[in-house]
This record gives structure tokens, sequence and C-alpha cells, in this order.
């Protein structure tokens, strides 16, 4: 009986302590960021592999892993101990200065870049994503002589800073604040379940490719002088694997036709791999699956697995070369931190010593089938699909199509409640939205996930939509 009450003491404590918390965080924390998509967000308090704990210990499958920010599941023991070693080696030096984390660093992506794509380049460190598309902006701007228009795809993503909202498809990023310079020119992205044209994927002939094309057809669109043959815009930025747009994977052929007009009209093409980077797609970067060399390579995230906020951009010598972006042109005190760099360091060596690509693209398909199963099961699943291990599920009306966003919002609560039950034990789901509708399921399990991890992914989701169903 003593042990009953104590446990009980101990669980009203608990209640208690959270409620203080959140009493706090409702009072002193912006909500300025993206943590409430539901009323109560959940405290958590440890974290392992595929999974969260909260502070009953209940575990809570994670299949948005950090927004692809753990590519490499949580405490992974081997990058953990790398940035536990530089702490205790060299943990803080001014940028001024140089460290051997950086450069070696910096030399493997850029040999990476140059074996695969034939360019030549140099990489530039800063803290997250926006602020590497914000330098990335800098050289398309100096390459171009100060040019500050930019095509961008509709449902693109590029991050929040007022750079790099510029050329984000959601206004609702600007609308309180503005933009400096030129909002981008929005293209729509080959999304063959939602053609804009009323295409299908089969026999389209990549339609929306010609109808960017022609826009060079003539001067009067207003992109194009023939007579000097120069564009008015400097660059395309592009996610080849759309990310908050819902995983939207694009048709084969379409980069490379794409690529192939950027060239005609000296357009550069800037490859944003911040979500999809480090082998999400199965590769180092997603645009290797579709066969075009980018100018610039903007990358972050799972570059430390979320260890350190550490991100940047290759580029090709052209763009980046001393004589043209001198020290000085851009700057962050923490940009190639040496503890960023050393767990960054260590994921490359990691990547280069076993074939995640191989067991990536296993794990994509025996995960995309289980999602199959379930678009068979459930008429609410109006689509499926996936690249690697960056997968989408599409949630709809009983029609298969019109798009359904109150329900992926009540799949959101239900599989974070913790009262999932499979072999009679308790887990949450947690789960992140995409899409055009934000309607989509976007899944970035992590890429050391077990195949039976997947599997009980796989039954956890069954539930949820099995609930949703049923109301």
């Amino acid at each position: 009986m003593n042990q009953i009450i104590r446990l009980h003491d101990l669980s009203r404590d608990d209640d208690a302590e959270e409620a203080a918390l959140r009493a706090d965080e409702a009072r002193y924390c912006s909500h300025g960021d993206t943590v409430h998509y539901t009323d109560t967000p959940m405290i958590f308090e440890r974290c392992q592999g595929s999974f969260l704990y909260d502070r009953r210990d209940r575990p809570y499958l994670d299949l948005q892993m950090w927004y692809s920010a753990v590519n490499f599941g949580y405490a992974n023991p081997r990058l953990n101990e790398a940035l536990k070693r530089q702490i205790d080696r060299l943990p803080q030096v001014a940028s001024q200065y140089l460290h051997r984390e950086k450069i070696e660093l910096a030399a493997m992506i850029a040999r990476d870049a140059e074996q695969k794509f034939g360019r030549k380049g140099r990489v530039h460190f800063n803290v997250g994503g926006s602020q590497a598309v914000e330098d990335s902006l800098k050289l398309v701007r100096n390459a171009s002589h100060g040019k500050s228009l930019m095509f961008a795809f509709e449902g693109g993503y590029h991050g929040r800073t007022l750079g790099a909202s510029a050329i984000t498809s959601s206004y609702r990023y600007r609308r309180r604040y503005g933009h400096f310079g030129d909002r981008a020119q929005f293209v729509p992205f080959p999304y063959c379940f939602r053609c804009p044209y009323g295409k299908k994927r089969e026999d389209c002939g990549l339609y929306c490719v010609d109808q960017f094309a022609r826009l060079f057809d003539t001067e009067y669109y207003g992109l194009w002088d023939p007579k000097v043959g120069e564009s008015e815009y400097a660059a395309f930025y592009v996610e080849p694997i759309q990310g908050t747009g819902g995983y939207v994977i694009p048709p084969p052929g379409y980069f490379e036709k794409l690529a192939g007009v950027l060239e005609a009209r000296k357009i550069l093409l800037v490859d944003d791999e911040i979500q999809m980077g480090f082998f999400r797609a199965g590769k180092l970067w997603s645009i290797e699956n579709f066969g075009v060399r980018p100018d610039i390579i903007v990358f972050g995230k799972a570059m430390t697995n979320g260890l350190n906020p550490l991100s940047g951009i290759w580029a090709r010598e052209e763009l980046i070369a001393p004589s043209v972006f001198p020290p000085g042109s851009t700057h962050s005190t923490f940009n190639a931190n040496p503890l960023g760099t050393a767990a960054a360091l260590e994921t490359m060596r990691m990547l280069d010593e076993s074939d995640y690509e191989t067991a990536t693209f296993a794990k994509g398909v025996y995960f995309l089938e289980g999602l199959r199963e379930l678009k068979r099961k459930h008429p609410i699943v109006g689509d499926v699909d996936g690249l690697g291990l960056a997968l989408r599920m599409e949630i709809c009306a009983e029609d298969g199509f019109t798009p359904a966003k109150a329900t992926v919002d009540r799949m959101v609560d239900e599989a974070m409640k913790g009262d999932l039950v499979v072999n009679g034990k308790s887990y949450g789901l947690v789960l992140d939205i995409g899409g055009y509708h934000k309607n989509v399921v976007t899944l970035a399990p992590s890429l050391d996930i077990s195949r039976e991890e997947m599997d009980l992914a796989i039954v956890l989701l069954d539930q949820v939509l099995a609930r949703v169903e049923h109301g």
C-alpha cells in the first residue's frame, strides 16, 4: 500500500510540475515558431533511436525526426561521441581562425561534388538553413551583377528570413513583414497527383516544362531580351523533392528538361537540399536522382544529426572563388563552429563507410508497400508515393481526391494521445503535416529504422486512420 501511495504522489507531483511548466511557457515563451500544431504540445523527456519518450516513459515512434534533421536516429552513439570528444578538445574558437574540422569537412563535401558533378567548387558554412539560403542569394546576385529576380516553385519552401521568404511561395510568411527586393516568380511544380494543367503523368510529355520554356519565346513575357541574350531572372531555386510542399516526387525526365531550359538562358540552378540532403532520398543530395548538375547546393539539418545548428553552401568555383567572394562578404559568429563541424565531419565519415544508399532505397520500398496496403484498405488515403525514405500519404475525402485537412489534423491529435496499443503496449506516433492543402502526412523516419519498427509504424498508422474514419 505504501508503494502505491508513493507512486501516486509522484504522479501528482509530476502533473503539478508539468502544469507549472505549461503556465510559464504560455507567459514567457514566444509563440513565433511552429511548435503549436496542437493546443497542448507534448513535453518530451528523452529520446533514443526512432523514439521520443514522455515523462511516463511512454514511447512515441517518430516518423518525422525533427523535420528530417535527425536522419541517423536520436542519440546516435557514434555522432554523440564525436561531439563529446570535441567538447573536451576544442569546443570554441573564433571564425577568424582555422580549425581542422572545418577544413576537412569542406574538403570532403567539395571533393564529393567535384566527383559527382564534374565541377570544382568551395564550401561556406553558416548556422541555419535560412541563413545558408541568404548566403546563396548573395552569390547569385553577385554573379548576376545585382539581379534580384528569381524563379522558385509553387509549394517551395526556402526559409523565413526576409530574403528567403521572398522565394518561399507561402504568402503567410511575408504578410506581416513584406520582403527585401522582388518576390520570386513562382512556377508550378510537377505535382502529378494534382497537376495544375489537368494532365496525366503517363502521357503529358512534361507539358509543364514546355509552359515554362515558352516564357522565353519572345521578349513580351518580360523575362528575356533576345537582342542581348539575357534574362531578367538570375536563378531558379529548386527543391528536387518538395519538403513542406508535401514530399512531392517529380516524374522522370523533368529536371533534365528544365535544366536544359535554364542552361540555354544562362540562369543558375540553386539546389536546396536542406530537408532532402544526407540520404533522405537515397543519395547524399536528392538531386543526384535526377541527372542534373547544380550551380549551388544549399544544405543543413541532418548534417549534424540535429546536434548543432550548422548549415552551408557548396558553389562552383566561378561563383565563390575569393576573387569574387572575398573575406567579409558574409559572416556569422558561429558559422563554422568546432562542435558543429566535428559532428558533421563524423556524419560524412559515417556515410562514406556505410552503404546508406542501398539500405535507404530498400527500406523505402518496404515502407512504401506498407503505405500502399493502407491505401487499399482506407478510402481516405488518396495518394502514396516516395523516394528513399522521403514518403508521403495524402489524405482526402472518400472520393480519394478532395483534400481533407481537418482529417489530417485529427490524425495528428489521435497519434499524440499515446494510447495506441500493439501487443499490449501503449504507443504514441509523431507525425508531420505538409502539402499545398495541409492534407499530406509527410514521413521522414530515421534512416536507421528497423524492419520491425516499420511494421509497427504501419500498424499504428492503420489504427489512427481507422479512428478518424469512424469519428
